[in-house]
């Protein structure tokens, strides 16, 4: 097997993976507060992670400056807090029942990405950006609501899912920006694992003022075992798979490979849960991927 085809194989499994933790497993999660969910999706790979090469990652922070450890807080608080908090609160919110549209929206990161890249970084928008743009929100749009305007009351939750995965994108986005200003400094398992630590401190803070640490004890063994499943799979694990299949392919080839991570929640979403999509959203669905796609080559 070549290294291209290798890559691509990584970077699909990784997509993968992500689609099936947004339907399968983080969902059943539901029981536990966010905050306290998010705080241990964190802690434990980054034990795990202290253990294996906790040492020498802890010299290279120590290398790094104080605009550099400024940018990896910002990953760590749009990209491992807020983001994540989002997206869970939208899982927990639709009740196993839009589980593919939240995961889904989420996808639209690439759109903040550029915006904040023109405020931030003073890159320029390309025209084809605003077009592809507008069609990724339009498919957006139609796949959470089809030809309906918004309900403020659906008893679904549908509308506060939403807007929590697109919360989530424009963290995830944000996060993307503030982490090109950083990996010239650091690799990338310095950069990992620095913002496994630095999003545990930051959820150790929220979780002491909002929720408590009480689910430490309320949680059942069968939550501890999807946390640690999470943890060593679908978490850290699928990052580290997509970065190692992304040393052999380019990131063309890397965008392609990702449409399992929509294709994977549609699938695992009708096998698990009986649910799918309508023809609307089905064509919807293809209207934003295709469009996120033709940014990321743009880019």
């Amino acid at each position: 097997m070549n290294k291209e085809i290798k890559g691509a194989l990584l970077v699909c499994l990784a997509a993968t993976m992500w689609g099936f933790d947004g339907i399968a497993l983080t969902p059943r999660l539901f029981n536990l507060n966010v905050p306290f969910v998010v705080f241990v999706l964190h802690l434990l790979p980054f034990i795990v992670m202290s253990f294996i090469f906790g040492k020498e990652e802890i010299k290279n922070i120590k290398k790094l400056d104080s605009s550099d450890l400024f940018y990896f807080f910002c990953v760590a608080l749009f990209g491992g807090s807020l983001g994540t908090l989002s997206i869970v609160k939208a899982l927990f919110l639709v009740n196993f029942k839009h589980l593919t549209v939240v995961t889904l929206l989420q996808k639209l990161q690439p759109i903040f990405a550029i915006i904040l890249a023109r405020i931030i970084l003073k890159e320029k928008i390309k025209r084809e950006y605003l077009f592809w743009g507008f069609l990724a929100l339009l498919g957006g749009y139609l796949l959470t609501f089809e030809f309906h305007l918004p309900e403020f009351y659906s008893g679904d939750n549908l509308l506060a899912a939403s807007l929590y995965s697109m919360l989530a994108a424009f963290s995830f986005g944000s996060a993307t920006v503030f982490g090109k200003r950083i990996l010239k400094s650091a690799s990338f398992r310095t950069a990992l694992y620095l913002r496994y630590l630095l999003t545990s401190c930051i959820m150790l803070v929220i979780t002491s003022f909002t929720s408590g640490f009480g689910d430490f004890f309320n949680a059942s063994p069968t939550n501890w075992l999807i946390f640690v499943i999470i943890a060593l799979t679908t978490g850290s694990g699928a990052i580290l798979l997509y970065y190692f299949g992304l040393r052999y392919i380019t990131a063309k080839v890397a965008t392609m490979c990702e449409l399992c991570f929509p294709i994977s929640s549609v699938i695992f979403d009708y096998l698990i849960n009986g649910n799918i999509l309508s023809p609307v959203q089905l064509f919807s669905a293809g209207l934003m991927i295709v469009s996120i796609i033709r940014i990321s080559r743009l880019n």
